[in-house]
């Protein structure tokens, strides 16, 4: 079995082994990742040690992969966000790309796409001049064609 299958194997396993409670305390946390146990605790009917314990299993578990802040991007300075179709021009490369590209600034996620482009990329810069320079320095980084799509407006993000 290839390691991909293998992986969606464990995921519907560990998905499959999910109950209405800890479906409860996932979504809590996705909405804010600094809930009390106290919280959790009274949202489910549960102890606070058993809240505790379930949460600690669902980290162990690789269901709850970590807590982050949410940053109000404008704010930071950056107010240029865009998707950035990539299209390899060199299909040899197609797998490197991500790896090429993981570290660069600017660039927060590279998502495998079906369809023409191969992967599309979310973008943060300072501003379309700085967006310019990351499209250059992507082309630069990897032998691909690029289309790049500017955001307007964000009316949520999960």
């Amino acid at each position: 079995m290839a390691n991909n299958d293998h992986d969606m194997d464990d995921a519907r396993s560990i998905a499959s082994q999910l109950d209405d409670t800890d479906g409860v305390i996932l979504d809590i946390l996705e909405n804010n990742g600094r809930a009390t146990l106290s919280h959790l605790s009274e949202a489910t009917g549960l102890s606070v040690s058993a809240v505790q314990s379930r949460v600690q299993k669902l980290e162990r578990r690789g269901v709850i992969r970590g807590y982050k802040a949410i940053i109000d991007d404008e704010r930071r300075g950056l107010t240029v966000n865009a998707y950035i179709a990539v299209t390899p021009t060199d299909y040899s490369w197609e797998a490197d790309i991500p790896d090429k590209l993981k570290d660069i600034d600017g660039i927060m996620s590279c998502d495998s796409v079906a369809g023409s482009p191969s992967f599309m990329l979310t973008v943060r810069t300072e501003s379309p001049a700085k967006l310019e320079e990351l499209l250059n320095l992507i082309h630069r980084t990897v032998p691909v064609s690029t289309e790049t799509t500017i955001v307007l407006k964000r009316y949520f993000s999960m």
